[in-house]
């Protein structure tokens, strides 16, 4: 309970929206995401089968939970289902270097990094444990007219 008897609906340091990756290998993708995107460990709570039951990461100002997989209770990782369902925006200040690093470190490049239309340098991956991640950096402010423009500018070129 806070100091004044009223709990709040949403935890002091938690969003209204919260990504829960289920991940086949739970231990190794935070290492991974520690390598790779800089994320920093809340907490970890190891179940009695060594797995992990519950951890937290934060990556810059966003909060990101994750377990390992648990068939008995439905909880599965991308590649139970082949492939997975939604993909993970990260904005980051060297996407190039970003990206390289996860390659270097498993990651399977779905997308390679390019300029794109509406203003990010963007690249997308696949990490080792099935999650994809659209990875970008911000270089241009553009304005929706420009943006509608240049949409429809690629899609006559294609």
């Amino acid at each position: 309970m806070s100091k004044g008897g009223k709990v709040k609906a949403i935890p002091e340091g938690y969003h209204n929206v919260t990504p829960y990756l289920i991940i086949d290998g739970a231990a190794r993708a935070l290492e991974f995401y520690k390598r790779v995107f800089g994320a920093a460990e809340r907490m970890r709570m190891p179940g009695p089968d060594g797995k992990i039951g519950h951890a937290e990461i934060t990556i810059g100002d966003s909060l990101i939970m994750l377990a390992d997989e648990h068939l008995e209770m439905g909880a599965r990782a991308p590649r139970a289902f082949g492939g997975a369902a939604v993909s993970i925006m990260l904005y980051v200040n060297d996407v190039d270097a970003t990206v390289k690093t996860a390659v270097a470190e498993g990651a399977k490049l779905l997308q390679p990094v390019e300029d794109k239309f509406y203003g990010d340098r963007m690249g997308t991956i696949e990490d080792p444990f099935g999650h994809h991640w659209h990875v970008g950096t911000h270089k241009e402010d553009v304005p929706p007219d420009e943006m509608k423009r240049r949409a429809a500018a690629l899609a006559k070129s294609a």
